[in-house]
């Protein structure tokens, strides 16, 4: 193994400090950096009025560009004085600006993912600090020295050489590949929404779709970048396929049963279901479960295979309107023809109920009971989602004004008891002589 290269970048830099060079090449990097400054102002200017769709995106831009463009300068001057004057300060500055450029990608690729916040920003510190070490390493000679150690903390297995280094740059570039999938499902899921006249469900299928084929492209591209041959996950591939017969197979009908369900477009985000004596809207519809939300507040959650073996009732599924039937009693002696249309005209005034053509209030004799007639007003509503209380406890209210207002007798359980005075004499009781 070669004995690793050592050059201080630091110790050139304050060696030549007396140089008539050095004025130069700091007046290369201002005027790169002002001349930078400068096209990002003026053409970033007319790059945001004419694509809209990136203005939301204008300080991110800037701070990518601008560092960006600073770079590609100050590395043309570099090439264009390296055959006739010491660049010692161009070599540390060109470094400095590669790590400002990756830190501000890296984190704005990172800032554009949904997940846990307090773990982003651990991320965050990590990346810009592990970038901040290797920028240093570099200017003061170290890197090679460091990359040396990594390097010969090694093992063989079989034709293949793994060591310490490998590990880093294959954390490394794999970590890059599925932030940089990530960002592209991201951008893509954004684009997708702002469709128009697309179902839902098929929406979300094609999101998670694109999604887990950017990410397994992603670690296919990384993984021969460092070196490792992909043909080796093979076997790993067969001791997948096993783990999946044996004890991963639930899992993995869930995962399937999430895409058929999306596909199928049989239940999707906003539905009323009823599933196994569960009943509330459908909030996510995910690769391994759907969240089901109750009018409770609670949150069930619900293994995607239960969807497809089980029997579900959904409420909204070619339309959104659904009958809710609310049951009253009225007395014998009311007049019920009367008691029937105050019902209809109940229900065909609320508010959220629907009175149409097609869908409107009625009222009908469901029984005779002990104490009373017994009727039920169905009503429409279009938005089952929001609950049935409220509604059905709104119109209760409006049946008992008005009924108290046209007389109409609202009974309750009454026995009625008869007492007789004659007590027969027992049989078996011997008579009493006096």
């Amino acid at each position: 193994m070669k004995k690793p290269i050592l050059e201080n970048l630091v110790v050139h830099l304050v060696r030549d400090s007396h140089q008539p060079e050095l004025l130069l090449q700091f007046g290369l990097v201002l005027g790169c950096g002002i001349a930078s400054w400068l096209i990002m102002h003026f053409v970033g200017k007319w790059f945001f009025r004419t694509q809209n769709a990136w203005h939301h995106r204008k300080r991110d831009v800037k701070g990518i560009g601008l560092p960006l463009l600073w770079l590609f300068f100050t590395a043309i001057s570099r090439e264009l004085l390296k055959n006739s004057h010491e660049i010692h300060l161009l070599n540390i500055v060109i470094p400095l600006l590669l790590a400002l450029v990756s830190i501000r990608i890296l984190v704005y690729l990172l800032r554009h993912m949904t997940g846990n916040q307090q773990t982003i920003r651990i991320w965050e510190r990590s990346i810009v600090w592990s970038i901040w070490l290797g920028f240093a390493l570099h200017i003061t000679g170290l890197f090679p020295l460091a990359t040396h150690l990594l390097d010969s903390v090694s093992f063989v297995a079989g034709n293949h050489r793994f060591s310490l280094l490998l590990l880093l740059e294959a954390i490394f570039v794999i970590g890059f590949s599925v932030l940089l999938s990530l960002w592209l499902a991201q951008v893509f899921e954004e684009r997708l929404l702002q469709t128009q006249g697309m179902d839902p469900s098929l929406r979300l299928a094609l999101i998670k779709f694109v999604r887990s084929l950017l990410l397994i492209v992603g670690i296919v591209i990384a993984l021969p970048a460092v070196g490792i041959d992909i043909t080796t996950l093979s076997v790993f591939g067969g001791a997948l396929g096993v783990g999946l017969g044996l004890g991963l197979q639930k899992i993995a009908s869930n995962y399937v049963s999430g895409f058929i369900i999306l596909l199928d477009r049989s239940i999707r985000p906003g539905d009323m279901i009823t599933v196994d004596s569960k009943y509330g809207e459908v909030r996510q519809l995910n690769t391994r479960y759907t969240l089901l939300r109750a009018f409770d507040g609670t949150e069930i959650i619900l293994p995607n295979e239960t969807l497809i073996t089980s029997t579900v009732v959904n409420h909204s599924f070619t339309k959104r309107e659904v009958r809710v039937l609310i049951p009253v009693q009225i007395g014998y002696d009311s007049d019920m023809e009367r008691a029937r249309n105050i019902l209809r005209d109940i229900g065909n005034q609320h508010p959220r109920t629907v009175y149409d053509d097609n869908f409107h209030s009625d009222a009908f004799v469901t029984s005779l009971g002990d104490s009373g007639i017994n009727l039920s007003l169905a009503v429409w509503i279009s938005d089952p989602e929001n609950g049935q209380i409220d509604l059905i406890s709104d119109v209760y209210l409006q049946i008992l004004s008005a009924f108290k207002t046209a007389g109409i007798n609202i009974p309750y359980p009454r026995r009625d008891l008869h007492v007789s005075m004659d007590q027969p004499e027992r049989p078996d009781q011997p008579s009493t002589l006096t």
